[in-house]
């Protein structure tokens, strides 16, 4: 398997960055959406834990992965024979504006979650090995206020990226193009 990307797939790396994302996201959104039933004590305060982690480690791998975007330059879109019409207008514009609003809503919503534990007045665990105390006094109303929109953002999140994973399979099962193909390890482009 190649590590970097070739004019027609994504290398190892940047399949890695996209993939290590996917899950992440996905536990930190299940664990908010959970965390609030769990019982009070061990159970949520180690939910709570691994859902700030997967956070941190999203801004992390997302500022990681733009940097590897400029560094290693993504294959060309795949051409298909809807391509005139396809790309050469609005869909072509709205593939940038998703990817954008990913990238974004990638570091925005665990920056907004951040908020929320500062907010409470609770410093910020950074993977167990120190922690950054809270700059804010307590304020229940602002956390509950912050807390509301890193919630709908988190959902925006997850709506979006199930835009893009439906997208990728409208490629594949419609276009028939090698577009989700070349971003799923072991597949051959």
């Amino acid at each position: 398997m190649q590590l970097l990307n070739s004019p027609t797939r994504y290398g190892a790396i940047s399949q890695s960055l996209h993939w290590s994302v996917v899950l992440l996201v996905v536990l930190a959104w299940v664990l908010g959406l959970v965390g609030d039933e769990l019982p009070k004590g061990a159970a949520e305060a180690t939910a709570l834990f691994i859902h700030i982690s997967a956070g941190l480690l999203v801004v992390f791998l997302t500022v990681l992965r733009l940097f590897w975007r400029v560094a290693d330059k993504s294959p060309q879109a795949e051409q298909t024979e809807y391509g005139e019409w396809a790309f050469a207008g609005w869909m072509g514009l709205g593939a940038k504006l998703a990817h954008l609003g990913l990238y974004l809503l990638l570091i925005a919503v665990p920056l907004l979650g951040i908020a929320v534990q500062f907010a409470r007045g609770k410093g910020l665990p950074v993977f167990g090995l120190f922690e950054i105390a809270s700059p804010w006094t307590a304020d229940r109303a602002f956390a509950r206020n912050l807390k509301g929109i890193h919630e709908l953002a988190a959902h925006g999140l997850v709506a979006l990226a199930g835009l893009h994973a439906a997208a990728a399979l409208v490629h594949h099962w419609v276009f028939g193009d090698r577009t989700l193909r070349r971003m799923l390890p072991g597949s051959r482009a």
